[in-house]
């Protein structure tokens, strides 16, 4: 397994609105994309893109409510209910590989991978196997 490049850092908050808000009025943010729901996860979501150097995308931070109290982001934002740091994704060249390589090493994958919000293939790793940090793995973008 190769560290590939850092995605994005996904960000939990319970009004997505104001997070929004946030980003671009405190943080200065220009580029945030619009708001759409990812029903496979029952979440609304969008991307702060952040610039990068020399011309390349620099990393995002996906804004993640839930749109149900009982999925994923629903369970994590009860237990912190002012939001904050969900998880943090990396790109790999292969989905499958990585899952077969992450489960050879007896980490604990959570589910098959599936399609996440950049249309790509995703998975998780349990955080009590990646230093207490839940993490997504993606497949690198067509493109990029």
């Amino acid at each position: 397994m190769k560290l590939g490049r850092m995605n994005h850092i996904g960000v939990a908050t319970p009004d997505l609105d104001a997070s929004i808000t946030f980003y671009r009025d405190v943080m200065g943010a220009t580029d945030i994309t619009e708001p759409f729901v990812l029903d496979s996860q029952k979440v609304r979501v969008c991307f702060v893109n952040t610039p990068g150097e020399g011309g390349t995308a620099g990393t995002q931070v996906e804004l993640l409510q839930p749109t149900e109290a009982d999925s994923a982001v629903g369970k994590w934002l009860e237990k912190n209910p002012l939001g904050g740091q969900h998880h943090v994704c990396f790109e790999v060249p292969d989905i499958h590989a990585a899952k077969a390589e992450f489960e050879a090493i007896g980490k604990r994958v959570l589910g098959e991978p599936r399609i996440g919000a950049h249309g790509t293939l995703i998975f998780f790793v349990h955080p009590k196997d990646m230093g207490g940090m839940l993490t997504e793995i993606m497949e690198t973008p067509n493109g990029h």
